[in-house]
């Protein structure tokens, strides 16, 4: 059985016991969320969502990811700008999946 559920703007598709890195969420470690924005279960779309189906995750971590360097230049200008970036990241476990 398998679920895509939408957060942060993005769709993941998930099953059973799946880890995924999601967008931020204001959730504490080991608490159980709910994604309630489910698109499909099983071939079963919603339009956009499927009323009553939900996924039930818990939180493993909240984590920052690998730095980016985002580096910006005009050539002969004398113009050059350097900065990094870390975008932050929930690790959740999918625990059951209704719909």
């Amino acid at each position: 059985m398998y679920a895509i559920i939408e957060t942060g703007g993005k769709q993941y598709r998930v099953t059973t016991n799946d880890v995924v890195y999601v967008e931020k969420l204001n959730a504490a470690e080991n608490e159980e969320i709910v994604f309630d924005k489910v698109l499909m279960v099983d071939g079963k779309f919603g339009s956009p969502y499927l009323e009553g189906a939900k996924v039930t995750a818990r939180v493993e971590k909240n984590g920052k990811n690998k730095k980016i360097i985002v580096f910006k230049y005009k050539a002969k200008k004398n113009y050059h700008k350097k900065q990094g970036h870390r975008q932050p990241y929930t690790k959740v476990t999918i625990l059951n999946i209704e719909g």
